[in-house]
């Protein structure tokens, strides 16, 4: 396969390598490597000028041997029943090595939101949820959020399925407003998560937490990590951020929180004060103890895997490296967090707010976050157990935890 492929291509590989090494059998591969149940439909959508513009919109559900699916709805210009496809796979995998009961989903449109009003994305949420509702539900398929959907998004889902159903039900839709029947702890739980990792990774492999780090993509994610970073590691000094806009760069330290305010303030990092013009691929070779890709897939390639000089890599996107740059970043020595386990916060935070949900009793912010850590914790020290004893990629460790816990459940149910 090369580089070209597409995303649920590159998903496909991964699973494929962890599937040889387990020696499943061929009904069983054949049964994992693809999704169960899929759905495409098409969303007619009144513009506010009057006309209709019709919006081309997917679901997938991967997997529910484990328990019923949950994953975001994805709004991008570029999206595809591929990408749906693999981002419903790994989010399967990332539940699986989380040891969490759910299976993984994913859905999306093909839009571009930044063109859309306020009243336009609510008609598009309500939209896309009149299709979907009978196929959804807390104990069958459980949407959340993902690129360009936020928790206002979220709550207007909720309430077309409610109103659709006749019936209230705070579990059915996760990312939701806390006022809806979200969780406490949602907004930063992707980044959070990672960070958590970040540190267990710094401790066990003796890397300085005080050192350098580097974010690419700046936006929830990208925000947030560069705030919580030096928070939990108590220390670590930001050197470097991009986004569409490009990218910023000083190597004495950015200063996040202004960084921050800067972006929401104008909607880029670039001009930001104290800083000098950095392009994306230039800051995803800076040596710094911590790289964060926070954007899209594959920036990470056969073409420039060997020009990385991170000594962690903490994927808060997905599927930012392709598996040939996996591979040479194995071998050179750089520690990848793959990212169905670096970026599993906000889906962990979202199974608590289904159990909040269905039992009508929500947490403190605390007990979230004490949680999250923990879970966090555990899946990444059994991913690097793993890892040391195979000798293997910390990405091909995960699919093995991952894929083995799936087989167990389906051989289980008698599926295979």
């Amino acid at each position: 396969m090369n580089e070209q492929s597409n995303a649920f291509a590159v998903a496909q590989a991964q699973f494929d390598e962890a599937a040889g090494i387990l020696g499943l059998e061929p009904a069983m591969r054949e049964l994992l490597r693809w999704p169960r149940r899929e759905y495409r439909f098409t969303i007619p959508l009144r513009l506010d000028d009057g006309s209709t513009q019709v919006m081309h919109a997917y679901r997938v559900q991967y997997n529910d041997a484990r328990g019923p699916c949950m994953g975001g709805v994805r709004w991008h210009p570029d999206e595809t029943m591929d990408t749906v496809r693999a981002l419903a796979a790994w989010m399967t995998w990332k539940f699986a090595v989380l040891d969490i009961p759910l299976g993984g989903g994913n859905g999306g449109v093909t839009c571009n939101p930044k063109k859309l009003s306020i009243a336009e994305k609510e008609r598009l949420a309500r939209g896309w949820m009149r299709v979907m509702a009978r196929e959804l539900g807390q104990d069958r398929d459980i949407p959340a959020p993902d690129v360009y959907t936020t928790p206002q998004v979220m709550a207007w889902m909720a309430d077309e399925f409610e109103t659709i159903a006749g019936y209230s039900h705070p579990a059915v839709i996760a990312g939701k407003p806390p006022a809806l029947g979200g969780s406490q702890g949602r907004t930063d739980a992707t980044a959070r998560g990672g960070v958590y990792c970040v540190r267990e990774a710094c401790r066990t492999l003796g890397v300085d937490p005080n050192g350098a780090f580097a974010v690419q993509g700046f936006g929830n994610a990208g925000q947030h990590v560069a705030l919580l970073h030096p928070e939990i590691l108590g220390g670590g000094c930001l050197v470097a951020v991009s986004d569409t806009s490009g990218g910023v760069y000083n190597p004495n330290g950015l200063d996040p929180k202004a960084l921050v305010d800067h972006k929401l303030r104008t909607g880029q990092v670039s001009g930001f004060p104290g800083s000098e013009p950095i392009t994306n691929e230039d800051l995803l070779e800076l040596e710094v103890n911590v790289l964060y890709p926070a954007a899209m897939e594959n920036v990470i390639t056969q073409s420039n895997a060997d020009r990385i000089r991170a000594r962690i890599c903490c994927e808060l996107a997905d599927g930012p490296s392709t598996p040939e740059a996996d591979t040479l970043l194995h071998v050179r020595g750089v520690h990848v967090i793959p990212d169905f386990l670096a970026n599993a916060g906000g889906m962990i935070v979202g199974y608590f707010e289904q159990v909040q949900g269905k039992n009508n009793y929500f947490w403190t912010l605390d007990i979230v976050h004490r949680q999250l850590d923990r879970r966090m914790t555990e899946a990444y020290q059994s991913v690097y157990r793993l890892h040391k004893e195979k000798s293997v990629p910390m990405r091909l460790a995960a699919y093995l935890v991952a894929v083995s816990r799936m087989a167990e459940a389906v051989k289980l149910r008698g599926w295979v």
